[in-house]
């Protein structure tokens, strides 16, 4: 019968209504923890390796499994075939234990304007270090740092946000093969 609610069965009702807004919070709403890379997946990228290895004309550079620190996880890969100025496009991207991204980019294409693409506009440095005896040239910037080897027919970049050591540790990881 309408008209005869009581106060008791209005507390009745907001409680099952907070109970089902609270299950809705609770479990179907995804929650930013704070922890940066939170909710990034991570990807195998075996397969595109794979196959930018038997595409690309140079050798792709990658990681070997087991070859970089544990806590460290791929997030991204893609491979673009030649276009135009660009060239051919080899990219992967990692995440650190820290939760702090790199990069290995490579290119066929203008050297200059793909290193400063994907440094986020770093600038070179005079300063070079000798990694698994090839010789590369660190890059300073207000978003990204870099490491970046030069050579014909090819520019590698490792780079990101990840302190100057973890950008070492990538590039020393790198093992450069043509499929």
């Amino acid at each position: 019968m309408r008209g005869k609610e009581t106060v008791r069965d209005m507390v009745l009702s907001l409680a099952a209504i907070g109970v089902v807004a609270a299950a809705i919070y609770l479990f179907g709403i995804p929650h930013d923890e704070g922890a940066k890379g939170a909710g990034v997946k991570t990807v195998d990228y075996r397969v595109e390796l794979d196959t930018a290895r038997r595409a690309a004309p140079y050798p792709v550079a990658a990681p070997e499994p087991g070859s970089l620190p544990e806590g460290w996880r791929a997030t991204s890969v893609t491979y673009r075939p030649a276009a135009a100025e660009d060239g051919a496009v080899w990219h992967l991207g990692f995440l650190d234990q820290d939760q702090e991204y790199v990069a290995v980019e490579q290119s066929d294409g203008k050297p200059v304007p793909f290193v400063e693409e994907v440094t986020q506009q770093a600038r070179e440095t005079k300063r070079t270090e000798r990694i698994d005896g090839k010789e590369w040239t660190r890059y300073e910037g207000d978003k990204y740092d870099a490491l970046v080897r030069k050579e014909p027919g090819v520019t590698t970049v490792v780079t990101g946000t990840a302190a100057h050591g973890q950008l070492t540790k990538m590039a020393a990881a790198l093992t450069e093969k043509k499929g």
